[in-house]
């Protein structure tokens, strides 16, 4: 797909998302889907490496951290190749359930400096991702 059809279809998708009342985390999970059948292929991994990340499985191999690097960017979370915390905040204001918005953002904020410690913007994005996961288990939603 093009860049200028995977930019509308996240306007479209969010924009949808944005007018609903509330999706709950399967459907969000669901909804995130699209993201990951476009940055499986494109980073190489099959879903035996990448399926059960909503689960805390997250192998520590370039391909995987840069398709999670790819899943934020789809999603647009990311300001200069990082997780950015006020990005990521306004999409858990648009898309979250409301019952979780909070203890999620209270994960981002704990967890996205970790990045920083990092020069691989993948590495950097996997180690926070797995800190998200960490903090919070049962709030943690990823495709």
């Amino acid at each position: 797909m093009s860049q200028l059809h995977n930019i509308v279809l996240c306007v479209l998708l969010f924009t949808n998302i944005h007018f609903s009342l509330q999706m709950s985390k399967e459907q969000l999970k669901k909804t995130m889907t699209i993201m990951k059948n476009q940055c499986m292929p494109k980073n190489g991994v099959t879903n035996d490496e990448v399926g059960e990340i909503d689960q805390g499985v997250f192998l520590e191999e370039h391909n995987v951290m840069c398709y999670i690097a790819c899943i934020y960017k789809n999603i647009q979370v990311l300001r200069n190749n990082r997780l950015d915390k006020d990005l990521i905040t306004r999409q858990i204001d648009i898309l979250y359930p409301a019952e979780i918005k909070e203890a999620v953002k209270k994960s981002v904020r704990k967890c996205i400096p970790v990045q920083n410690l990092y020069e691989d913007t993948c590495e950097g994005i996997f180690y926070a991702a797995r800190c998200l996961y960490a903090d919070d288990p049962s709030n943690f939603i990823f495709p």
